[in-house]
């Protein structure tokens, strides 16, 4: 029986916490020079490397496990934080985006690659494959701090969190004995059938568990999250087991728990999302460990070609193709190309080759990760400029309001805290004009760090932060009704009544 050396332990555990608490530190530093987070992780990663501090790795296969449980928790994440209200409308398009619409992309860009470069037709898909998936993680870390029309954030943040599972199947089927004897048909229904369990089995899971929390009572608040998140990975192993797409199943799990009435529901979303960092932040340091910089400057033109081939051409022609049908204006259609972002999706499945001995192996994994750190830092900084271009940003005076909630269970009331946006036109509105429902209160206004109990003739300024007391059953109310006022003013309901229409 080995025994750990409490002084290694106590390394490990020293250069861990270092690592993660400047890993949040570079949070800060890559919002202020518009990068995505993910580059500051990868070069984290790199400058703990061979090439850096001296620290080898080079187990692709423990990186892929370790990874592909990472993704499961990004994706359960972004799942679970996204309302269906806004996915539902946008859904149909969005399946077709991530099934249709990523063939395409691989088919365009295998062509041009293998008509390029020099390599053989399974390599050309397997790096047209691997580099076509659009990244969740990259997706929801980059549109979440932007101003952007719900419907198109929906749109994309959908489609990266559903087109994982399709190019992670096909990336298996290519890289396995399969190569030789199933056919397109073959492959085909294999993607078909795994994507069809997991969305089943998410749905299934997800549904039986929320029921069962909802009607639990545990001793301590802190339960409901691990609950929960164990429930979505029960829909991942279960998916797993009868040939499913694990990913799909934890996806859509975490959308259906999203979406339910759960005990808790602000405790367990922290959780969620602190988790889903740590998540982003192990595996992009972990993909910058087994890296090899000194072989990357040699894959610089091959990723150059695929990156091109993918970002310039095959990902517009695929939106055009899938979104024609749905009337998207040719706007849009620019900025939901110009928003899929890679990141460490193709890493991840650039392993997988490594992994089986796939010929060419390390190769494939030097183009994609080259290929996501150039195209990376070309697309993040520039997207809140195609976002304006594009008319895909909202405008200043259409910020949403941020809302936020506490439950007072025993009292079976609530507290929704919400924030006055600089440019909304809940400012200059005052407490009475709300027309918050009997039994609801502004009990509280902070502003200018000053807190004070606000009158009904009081006028709401931009940077206010309002405490409002309510029964629990209003606050879908007084929710819809901030929104309302923050879009339209006080004669909201009237503009509403006068379109016969919300607002898009």
């Amino acid at each position: 029986m080995s025994v750990v050396d409490p002084g290694d332990l106590n390394g490990v555990v020293l250069a861990g916490s270092a690592v993660l608490l400047l890993a949040v530190a570079a949070v800060r530093l890559s919002t202020r020079a518009g990068l995505p987070s993910l580059l500051v992780y990868l070069a984290i990663g790199l400058a703990l490397g061979e090439a850096g501090l001296g620290l080898r790795f080079e187990d692709a296969d423990l990186t892929q496990v370790l990874g592909t449980l990472a993704l499961a928790v990004i994706l359960a994440e972004g799942g679970f934080t996204t309302r269906w209200d806004v996915v539902r409308p946008v859904a149909p398009l969005a399946g077709v985006l991530a099934t249709f619409g990523v063939f395409v992309s691989v088919a365009i860009t295998t062509s041009l690659v293998w008509l390029v470069l020099d390599v053989d037709l399974r390599t050309a898909i397997v790096l047209g494959a691997v580099a076509s998936s659009t990244d969740a993680a990259a997706v929801f870390a980059v549109l979440r701090r932007l101003p952007i029309r719900p419907r198109l954030r929906a749109i994309v943040e959908a489609e990266s969190g559903f087109n994982d599972p399709p190019v992670i199947i096909l990336v298996t089927v290519v890289t396995s004995d399969a190569w030789e004897t199933a056919g397109p048909a073959g492959i085909a229904g294999q993607v078909a059938y795994q994507l069809t369990v997991g969305v089943v089995v998410g749905v299934l899971v997800a549904r039986v568990g929320a029921w069962v929390l909802a009607g639990s009572a545990l001793p301590a608040s802190g339960l409901y999250p691990l609950a929960t998140l164990a429930i979505a990975f029960l829909a991942f192993a279960v998916a797993g087991v009868v040939g499913g797409s694990a990913l799909m199943a934890i996806y859509v799990a975490g959308l259906v728990l999203g979406n339910s009435r759960l005990p808790h529901r602000r405790t367990t979303d922290s959780f969620v999302e602190g988790l889903a960092w740590l998540a982003q932040i192990g595996l992009f340091v972990l993909l910058g460990l087994l890296a090899s910089p000194d072989r990357l400057l040699a894959a610089l033109p091959t990723a150059l070609v695929v990156g091109g081939a993918l970002t310039l051409v095959a990902r517009p022609l695929s939106v055009v193709l899938c979104a024609a049908p749905f009337r998207v204006r040719w706007r849009d259609q620019v900025f939901i190309s110009w928003a899929g972002l890679r990141g460490a999706v193709p890493i991840v499945l650039a392993t997988i080759p490594i992994s089986v001995g796939l010929p060419g192996a390390e190769r494939i994994f030097d183009v994609v990760f080259l290929l996501v750190v150039l195209f990376t830092l070309v697309q993040g900084p520039t997207l809140p400029a195609v976002a304006r271009w594009t008319g895909a940003a909202l405008p200043v005076s259409a910020y949403d309001v941020g809302i936020d909630s506490a439950p007072l269970e025993e009292l079976d009331a609530i507290l929704l805290q919400f924030s006055v946006p600089v440019g909304s036109r809940l400012s200059g509105v005052e407490v009475d004009e709300l027309r918050l429902p009997r039994g609801a209160a502004l009990a509280l206004l902070l502003r200018d760090d000053e807190l004070f109990v606000p009158s009904g003739r009081t006028v709401l300024r931009a940077g206010d932060h309002g405490l409002i007391a309510t029964a629990a059953r209003h606050r879908r109310y007084i929710e819809r009704r901030l929104r309302e006022v923050n879009r339209g003013g006080r004669l909201a309901e009237w503009y509403a009544a006068l379109s016969g229409s919300e607002h898009a």
